[in-house]
This record gives structure tokens, C-alpha cells and sequence, in this order.
């Protein structure tokens, strides 16, 4: 399998599985991404995610300049199954790194090594982000006369200063792991053997928190970007009253006042 999806104690593993190629992507990684994501949005058992990649060199090297690319220029012809959904409909890439998805559950990646073109903008779409020490940041599509089309024009001047990000767009040029952290792109770097156990730590933490106030949390930050001030505490206003019903949020407080651990049921 291109993708090793796992799931254990509420939490969804994702590992790209092509370490003899970067971890790139490809048709095949595609269609499994899809497959994880989905499920991971839709299993109500399952309240936090964790990406990385197989090996200790590289996280994600976007996609397959061999495999895929080429079914999106029409430089190739199909040859599986998975080449012809890919070129029948090419906005399923999009959606494999999380472009065009909505998902409103946690995602943490854990970044084993280097995050490069789609492997760095699959990073956009996750909330926390624990990297290697080995790890390198960057796009470079530009050199090979490729628009980084996963958002990276979007949001990764919202990530990052407007300054460093065009720098990284127009250039291509790699940022190391404590730059990414000085720049606050990433929450920790640590060494590399260390790196999914901190996102382990990190995510059963989330898991044991209300399961709909940590996505309406999501939800409100992501539906709120770009709005006024007005519009943007509205909006929060609209995404918080259902959490404030519910009966998780009777459960929190009874909990602690009866110094137990609570049982959230996602209601």
C-alpha cells in the first residue's frame, strides 16, 4: 500500500508509504488518501489525526513528477485504473492534500523530514505540526515551471511574513527546521526518533477533550479567516451556541466538580 491508515485509541494514523521515492504521491496515494480522509471525517470514533512519512528523510516531496504530474499536462497516458480517475478528474489531488476538503477534526503532522511542494502544502491544512530537526521546508515547483496550485499562494503568505513566503514562492530555495520554528510554522522541532511521540503525546490530549468543542473550535478559526470583526464574532457566536447545548458540555463541569475524568460522547 502507498498509504498505511491506521486507526487505535481515537486516533487516526496516516503514513505515506513510498520511502524509495520521497514519499511522493502518487495516482494510487491519491485514491487512499481520499479513502483515509474520508473516513476519518465520518468515524465519529476517531478525534484526532496524525500524518507523517515513512522513513527518516522525508515527510511528503509533494507529487510524483513521473506519475502524476504528467497526467495533469497530458504529457502521459493512463495506464491504471487510478491514472484514468486522476485524468478524468484532476481535482481529486487537490482534495488528497487537503485543499478542497473540509475537515474540521484535529490534524497533526508529525514531520519526519523533509516537506517539499504538495508535501509542504498538505502542511497548511494541519493544526499542529511537530518536525524533525533534519527537516527542510520548501516549494519548488518554480523550477520546473509548475504553479504550486495547493494553495500555496493562498495561505502560505498567511502562515508565514509576506516577505519570507514570496521569497520561498519565487525562488524555491528550502527554510530548515529553526527557521520554520522561528517563524512559528511549525510548534516544536525535535530529533527525529523523538518526533511521532510527541505528536502522540500532543494528540491524546486532544482526544480526551470534548470532541465537539475541538471542532467547532476548528471550524470557527477556519469560517472566521478573512472576515471583519463584526462578522468574524457572529460567526463564532453561530458555531458556539450548539456546543454550549449540548450534552458534552453538561458532562465537562459535572465532571470536575465531581473530580472525575468525563465521558464525552460527541453530543
Amino acid at each position: 500500500m502507498a498509504l498505511s491508515y491506521e486507526k487505535k485509541n481515537g486516533i487516526a494514523y496516516l503514513t505515506l508509504n513510498r520511502p524509495e521515492a520521497h514519499n511522493a504521491v502518487d495516482p494510487e496515494t491519491v485514491l487512499e488518501l481520499i479513502d483515509a480522509w474520508e473516513d476519518y471525517r465520518d468515524d465519529a470514533g476517531m478525534r484526532c489525526a496524525i500524518v507523517t512519512g515513512q522513513g527518516d528523510q522525508t515527510f511528503c516531496s509533494g507529487a510524483d513528477l513521473g506519475k502524476l504530474i504528467p497526467l495533469f499536462t497530458g504529457a502521459k497516458t493512463p495506464e491504471t485504473d487510478a491514472d484514468k480517475q486522476i485524468q478524468q478528474n484532476p481535482l481529486l489531488a487537490q482534495k488528497a492534500f487537503l485543499r478542497d476538503f473540509e475537515l474540521y477534526k484535529p490534524v497533526i503532522a508529525a514531520v519526519n523530514g523533509h516537506a517539499i511542494a504538495g508535501g509542504l502544502e498538505l502542511l497548511y491544512a494541519t493544526d499542529i505540526r511537530i518536525a524533525a530537526e533534519n527537516a527542510k521546508f520548501g516549494l519548488q515547483e518554480v523550477k520546473w515551471a509548475i504553479f504550486p496550485m495547493g494553495g500555496s499562494s493562498v495561505k502560505l503568505p498567511r502562515q508565514l511574513p509576506y516577505a519570507r513566503a514570496m521569497e520561498i514562492l519565487l525562488t524555491g530555495e528550502l527554510m530548515d527546521a529553526k527557521e520554520a520554528l522561528q517563524y512559528g510554522f511549525v510548534n516544536r522541532v525535535l530529533p527525529q526518533d523523538k518526533v511521532m511521540e510527541e505528536a502522540e503525546r500532543v494528540a491524546n490530549i486532544i482526544v480526551k477533550n470534548g470532541p465537539m468543542a475541538v471542532t467547532a473550535i476548528k471550524k470557527a478559526v477556519l469560517e472566521n479567516i478573512g472576515l471583519t470583526l463584526k462578522d468574524g464574532l457572529a460567526k463564532e457566536m453561530e458555531i458556539a451556541i450548539p456546543v454550549f447545548l449540548s450534552k458534552d458540555a453538561q458532562e465537562g463541569p459535572r465532571a470536575f466538580k465531581e473530580k472525575r475524568e468525563p465521558e464525552y460522547k460527541g453530543k
